[in-house]
C-alpha cells in the first residue's frame, strides 16, 4: 500500500503528490489576507503617529487626542440663578469703570478692639504727606484715647466683632464703606491694632497706587481647615471647586471695594453656611469670605497674597507675637527681603506652595506691613523706625 506524502505550502493549503486519489482544496480568496495585513498597519501607524482628527479620536483614542480635546470648546456652563445674573452684571460694570480721582490717596483702616499702641509710629509715618492718605478706625469695644492728629474725629460707628464669625466681615465692610465716601481714596488698606509700617510712606504710596491690582489673600486648600470647612448649603453660588482660604488682611483698589460693599449675594451664603460650630466644621468668615469672592467674580484682578506679613511658623490658631527683645534691624530686615509667597496646606502631608510676588511684572518685596507686635515693641520700634523705613 502506497502511502501519500504531503508539503505545506501556505496558510492551510495542501499539494498532494500524483497518484494520490485526492484532489487539491479550494485556494481561500487572498483578498482576506490582504485586508487582515492592511488593517494591521493602519492601527500600527495610528498609535506611531497620533490622530489628529477630532472624529478619528472617537473611534481610535491616541495621545494626540488630548491635543484635540484641548482645542474643543469647554462644556456649557450650569445655567445661572437669577441672584446671579444680576450680580455679575452689577460687578462687570463697576470693575469695568474706570478711576477718576486726580489726587490719589491711600484709606489706612484699623480694626481695632479700643486704643491703638502704635498711634505714635503711625504718626511718624504719616508725617509731611497730608492730602495723600485717610485714617479710619473701628474699635469694636471700647472707644479709643488718640495721641495722634491723624487719629482724632477718626473714629467710625462700631459694632462688636467675635473672631471667626461674621460679625469680623461686617466691620471689614463698614470700613470700606466710610472710606468710599471719599471720592480720592482709591487703595483701601485693612490694618490691626498691632500692626506697623515697614517702609516709609512714599515707597508704601507708590506700591499701592501705581498698580491695577488688589493684594488679597487667596489659595486652595484641600485639607480639612480649607475645603474641609466648605459647606453644599452654599451651592449653586459657591462650588467646593472655587472655595478658597486666605488671611483677611488686604489691600484694595476702589473698584473691588466697590463690589465688596455692593455684594449681598455672595455674603449671604457665608453669613448663613460659614461659622464656627456649623455642621460640626469650624468656618472662619474671614479666611474665606474674601478670597472665594474674588475667585469667582476676578480671579485675575488679585495678587493671592497679602502684603502683611504674619508669622504662622509656630503652627498655632494665632500667628506669633513678637516681644521687646524679638524686634531688632535684623528681624525687620528678613521681613522685608523677602520677595516669595508662602502657604501650607492643612492636609497631612502639610503642601508647601510657592509663588513669586510680581509688582506690575517684577518681583519685589512682597511685605509692606507687619503684626503682630505686642505693645511693649513700640520703643524699640520707634528707634528703628529711621533705619528700617528706608530699605
Amino acid at each position: 500500500m502506497k502511502t501519500a506524502k504531503f508539503w505545506c505550502l501556505s496558510m492551510g493549503d495542501m499539494q498532494i503528490l500524483p497518484g494520490s486519489r485526492y484532489r487539491p482544496s479550494v485556494k481561500k480568496p487572498i483578498w482576506i489576507i490582504v485586508l487582515v495585513l492592511f488593517v494591521c498597519v493602519f492601527l500600527i501607524c495610528a498609535y506611531i503617529y497620533p490622530l489628529r482628527s477630532s472624529t478619528a479620536c472617537y473611534v481610535f483614542p491616541s495621545r494626540g487626542c488630548k491635543v484635540i480635546a484641548d482645542q474643543l470648546p469647554p462644556l456649557p456652563a450650569r445655567e445661572y440663578t437669577d441672584d446671579e445674573i444680576a450680580s455679575h452684571a452689577v460687578i462687570r460694570d463697576i470693575l469695568n469703570t474706570p478711576p477718576v480721582s486726580q489726587n490719589p490717596k491711600i484709606a489706612f483702616m484699623f480694626l481695632t478692639p479700643g486704643s491703638l499702641p502704635f498711634e505714635k509710629l503711625w504718626d511718624k509715618f504719616f508725617q509731611g504727606h497730608e492730602g495723600k492718605f485717610s485714617v479710619y478706625v473701628h474699635a469694636s469695644k471700647t472707644k479709643p484715647v488718640h495721641v495722634s492728629r491723624y487719629f482724632v474725629n477718626r473714629d467710625i460707628r462700631s459694632s462688636q466683632v467675635v473672631w471667626g464669625k461674621i460679625s469680623m466681615i461686617d466691620a471689614e465692610r463698614r470700613l470700606l464703606a466710610n472710606a468710599l465716601q471719599d471720592p480720592d481714596n482709591q487703595q483701601f488698606v485693612l490694618l490691626s491694632d498691632s500692626c506697623v509700617p515697614l517702609f516709609n510712606f512714599d515707597y508704601i504710596f507708590h506700591y499701592l497706587v501705581h498698580t491695577n491690582i488688589s493684594f488679597v489673600d487667596s489659595f486652595r486648600d484641600p485639607g480639612p481647615h480649607g475645603n474641609g470647612r466648605y459647606s453644599e448649603h452654599m451651592l449653586p453660588e459657591v462650588e467646593i471647586k472655587d472655595f478658597r482660604k486666605g488671611a483677611q488682611w488686604f489691600s484694595m483698589k476702589r473698584q473691588h471695594a466697590d463690589i465688596v460693599v455692593a455684594d449681598h449675594l455672595y455674603y449671604s451664603k457665608f453669613q448663613d453656611f460659614c461659622q464656627p460650630g456649623f455642621e460640626g466644621k469650624n468656618c472662619i468668615a474671614d479666611e474665606h469670605y474674601l478670597p472665594t469672592f474674588f475667585k469667582i467674580v476676578d480671579p485675575g484682578g488679585i495678587a493671592n497674597w497679602s502684603v502683611t506679613h504674619v508669622d504662622w511658623s509656630e503652627r498655632k490658631w494665632h500667628p506669633k507675637s513678637y516681644k521687646a527683645q524679638d524686634v531688632t534691624y535684623g528681624l525687620l530686615k528678613n521681613i522685608t527681603s523677602i520677595d516669595v509667597s508662602v502657604h501650607v496646606t492643612s492636609e497631612k502631608k502639610n503642601e508647601v506652595q510657592r509663588w513669586p510676588c510680581l509688582w506690575n511684572g517684577i518681583q519685589k518685596p512682597c511685605y509692606l506691613f507687619a503684626r503682630k507686635f505686642t505693645p511693649g515693641t513700640l520703643d524699640n520700634l520707634l528707634q528703628l523706625f529711621s533705619n528700617y523705613s528706608s530699605f
